[in-house]
This record gives C-alpha cells, structure tokens and sequence, in this order.
C-alpha cells in the first residue's frame, strides 16, 4: 500500500484510526441490532460512528490536559477517570479493569524488553 500524496504519518494515522473506530462502531452497533432485533440505517451508523470518533477526540485532549496540568508528560490512569468522571458506570468499569491490570502485572515476571528492529510505517489505505 502507498501513502496517500500530501498526508503527513501522523495525519495518516489519524486516518487509519478514525477507519478502524467506524468498522468497530459499526459492527457493535450491527450486533445489538440484531440482538433487539431491530433495524437501523447505514446513515445513522455512520453518523454514530463520527460521533464517537469526535467524543474520542476531546476525552483525550481533556485526558492530555489533565497530565499537562500536573506537570507530567504522560497520561496516568487518573487522568483517565478525571475525564470520565461524568459517568459513574464508566469510571467503575474503568477502575475495576486497572485494577485488573495491575493484578495482571504483579503475576507476571519481569522480562527484558527487546529492541524492535526498525521497521516502515504502515501506508494508508
């Protein structure tokens, strides 16, 4: 695959996210409708689909802003629930599945990590 002319890599893959968020949108939403049997159209999907994407958008700038503002570079689960504070169900999910993680972590013995060889950037589709 080749690079679309004029997109910079991370405009490409920004692209390729955005493609990857519709199909999974998509395909979660086709599955509860045929769980409630019920039927949509192709539109509103869509429509759904760029609604989450854009929702992504400004949780992980507030997410990145939230860093920012405590003077750190990097994004911390906090962070995380901070932004999602809005919705109960979702920061308990979201702390319940850290929690997971850090169980997951304390299981596991620690590995060297190897260098990954250098490899080209996906093209864009």
């Amino acid at each position: 695959m080749k690079k679309r002319e004029g997109l910079s890599d991370s405009q490409c893959t920004g692209q390729r996210l955005r493609n990857r968020l519709k199909l999974a949108v998509i395909a979660t939403a086709e599955r509860e409708v045929q769980k409630h049997e019920m039927q949509i159209s192709p539109h509103v999907m869509t429509a759904l689909a760029d609604l989450t994407f854009k929702y992504a958008e400004e949780l992980a700038k507030d997410v990145e802003l939230f860093a920012h503002h405590a003077g750190r570079k990097s994004v911390m689960v906090d962070d995380v629930l901070l932004a999602a504070h809005r919705n109960e169900d979702v920061v308990a999910k979201l702390r319940a599945f850290a929690r997971s993680l850090t169980k997951s972590k304390e299981h596991q013995p620690e590995k060297k990590r190897k260098r990954a060889p250098n490899k080209e950037p996906d093209a864009c589709a």
